[in-house]
């Protein structure tokens, strides 16, 4: 952490803001378990855990494990007058690939499964030497950034909701049967609440600083902090 007589108004060094009101604070040294509060609304600033690294790693192991089976398992089955059909968001990918629809099931691939698993992929390539003690991967601040950018971008709980609307109006129709990919969605949102839980982009951003590398957009991520 950086000391607090030095500060830089200008650049933002050595200054935290926070995430609700942008009130600027100093930063300070925190040890796990305590946690730093936005002096004007309370929220919170900073929570390290101990071990944190460690859990991060293993949920989005998690994720993309999660996200993997959920393309590839049967997602539901219908059935109807004796006649039943199980597929999986693959199968809906392949049904629709010589289509005009394949632009928008593309898209939609892109915003339930890529992004989640592109995001997951980043905090792993920031996290693991982190976790281990070592210099962290060259670019890893830009890698982190960029998994904090995408965060609003993934959208399996969306996903999950829709598909849950759509089920209660199919469900007068026919039978339908919930797959394993379903679960694997429903789970997905745990898991996406525990790394938001144990997430502590402060905590992360510092361990970046003090390995000796630069978290300044624009700098190069090798630059001395």
């Amino acid at each position: 952490m950086i000391h607090e007589d030095s500060y830089n108004l200008e650049t933002g060094r050595g200054l935290i803001a926070c995430p609700r009101c942008d009130a600027l604070h100093l930063e300070e040294h925190l040890e796990p378990g305590e946690t730093a509060r936005c002096i004007r609304c309370g929220t919170v600033i900073a929570k390290p855990r101990e071990g944190a690294f460690a859990q991060l790693i293993a949920l989005a192991f998690t994720s993309m494990v999660l996200l993997v089976g959920a393309v590839f398992f049967p997602f539901l089955q219908v059935s109807a007058m004796g006649f039943g059909n199980a597929s999986s968001l693959f199968d809906v990918a392949l049904a629709f690939a010589d289509g005009v629809l394949l632009p928008l099931v593309l898209a939609v691939l892109a915003m339930i499964i890529g992004l989640p698993i592109a995001r997951s992929f980043l905090l792993l390539y920031t996290l693991v030497p982190l976790a281990q003690g070592r210099t962290p991967y060259r670019h890893a601040a830009r890698a982190f950034r960029w998994s904090e950018i995408l965060r609003p971008w993934s959208m399996a709980e969306i996903f999950v909701i829709g598909t849950a609307v759509a089920l209660v109006k199919v469900a007068g129709l026919a039978s339908v049967h919930l797959g394993p990919a379903f679960w694997a969605f429903a789970a997905l949102i745990f898991v996406n609440i525990a790394s938001r839980a144990f997430m502590c982009q402060t905590t992360i951003w510092d361990a970046i600083e003090e390995a000796g590398q630069s978290t300044e957009y624009g700098r190069p991520a090798g630059a001395d902090a």
